[in-house]
């Protein structure tokens, strides 16, 4: 079987120390091999002590946070805050109960149908760039294509408008600056600093932080004027909500919090996928050629209507096992507020509670060759096998991602589309390794070359 690239699995102070040298703030670099093995356990050593979890029944009371002693972690709200302000992927209790009620309906005021021609019109237009690439040859960057595509997508069903590429292009790489950089990575912070230490952010994050949110800023105005009353989308429906109890709206500092949220989660997760699953086409041939027979077997050589996606099993489950083993959240760190137990460990007020889908997925116990690139564990034969709660790359509990349904529509569309008209061509397969920052990402871009498939569909 093919095992996609991955960290190897090192001893605890093997892992520390390779991450030391690295010093590009990896933290898969830290795993130790007990992580993969573990069903939880105390993670090396640190000032403010961290607990991997990865058994089902222990990450879902955590998850599921009844009592409000599990937030997200202060380290990742430091972080993030810069970026997506006290919004609704950060806030906790109260607060995030009242953006929920808030944001549901917003959310599901565009239904699937609706966004899906959305979707296709963005795909529309990059098959032609795509085009364009494999006639004149040129190379570029597989993870700048994947953020330029989903940026269009969201973009187009948040907002009702096209992204203009340098936009995307700067909104990639102000993302990229703001991975590398953030202090939320930085394994020192992790290691020394006390529980709920302030945490300065380096200028260049800031500086990345202030043009996503200008660029997300000057999307929202359009919505705010008079004229732009008319508009029948998500971003009109985050800034008509209002507040049960009070009746009031988001400020628009809150509108571009709320809707960086959906911008990132609904952009830069996906693009992070689908890097990795068009790295995989371009390695393995016969997954691509199978995938290309359903899609002739279901769509033909018509367009790839909504139906379609629901019907292309096969499309679906590389989708699936490609976020199993690149979940583009590579971790879900929360903090305890109180003294409590988990399972058999007394954790401390201020211990970081680390839920890794990454290790999760992998892990000896719940899965069959949990390296092996497999989308057939996903198939109805094999799926009764799959232990639950051990899937989690859209998370769980009532903090699960509201966008998982538009997100797997919208990558299986890409797929399709895209896997029917084009090979692609990966430079240098063998030095990409993933990393893990904020999302599951290769460590250096991967640079690609797309040509024609002869037999595609015009």
């Amino acid at each position: 079987m093919y095992v996609p690239p991955r960290p190897q699995a090192l001893s605890a102070v093997a892992a520390l120390l390779r991450a030391a040298v690295r010093g590009d703030g990896d933290l898969l670099s830290l795993l130790p091999k007990e992580a993969y093995q573990i069903e939880a356990g105390w993670l090396g050593y640190s000032r403010r002590s961290i607990l991997i979890v990865n058994a089902p029944e222990l990450t879902r009371r955590i998850m599921a946070d009844t009592a409000d002693i599990f937030p997200k972690n202060d380290l990742m709200v430091g972080a993030l805050e810069p970026l997506v302000g006290d919004s609704i992927f950060v806030s906790s209790g109260d607060l995030w109960r009242r953006q929920r009620r808030m944001i549901d309906p917003a959310f599901s005021h565009i239904r699937l149908n609706r966004a899906f021609t959305f979707m296709a019109s963005a795909v529309d237009d990059y098959e032609a760039e795509l085009a364009r690439r494999a006639d004149s040859g040129e190379t570029f960057s597989l993870d700048l294509a994947m953020s330029q595509l989903t940026a269009d997508v969201i973009t187009r069903t948040v907002f009702s408008t096209s992204l203009k590429s340098q936009t995307a292009r700067d909104v990639f790489e102000s993302f990229s600056e703001f991975e590398r950089s953030v202090a939320h990575v930085e394994l020192r912070r992790l290691i020394l600093d006390k529980p709920w230490a302030r945490i300065p952010q380096h200028e260049s994050v800031l500086a990345a932080c202030a043009l996503i949110r200008k660029h997300l800023g000057d999307l929202v105005d359009t919505h705010m004027t008079e004229s732009g009353q008319s508009y029948n989308d998500i971003a009109a429906a985050v800034i008509g909500a209002q507040d049960d109890d009070t009746g009031t709206t988001f400020t628009r500092e809150e509108v571009i919090d709320q809707l960086g949220v959906f911008f990132l989660a609904g952009h830069e997760t996906t693009a992070s996928a689908l890097t990795w699953v068009f790295f995989i086409l371009a390695t393995q041939p016969n997954v691509l050629a199978r995938m290309r027979q359903e899609i002739s077997d279901v769509v033909g050589d018509g367009p790839v209507e909504i139906e379609h996606t629901k019907r292309m099993t096969y499309v679906r489950n590389v989708f699936r096992e490609t976020l199993r083993l690149y979940p583009p959240i590579t971790f879900i760190p929360r903090v305890a507020t109180e003294a409590t137990e988990i399972g058999k460990f007394r954790v401390k007020r201020g211990a970081m509670l680390m839920i890794s889908p990454w290790t999760i997925h992998r892990h000896d116990r719940y899965w069959t060759n949990p390296h092996a690139f497999d989308p057939d564990r996903f198939s109805a034969e094999r799926e009764h096998a799959l232990v639950p709660g051990t899937y989690m790359p859209f998370g769980q509990g009532p903090r699960v991602c509201i966008g998982a349904a538009f997100a797997t529509t919208e990558s299986t569309l890409i797929l399709a589309r895209l896997a029917r008209r084009f090979d692609f061509q990966v430079f240098d397969a063998h030095t990409v390794r993933p990393v893990a920052r904020l999302t599951t990402s290769p460590a250096q871009q991967i640079r690609c070359r797309v040509t024609r498939r002869e037999a595609a569909a015009s």
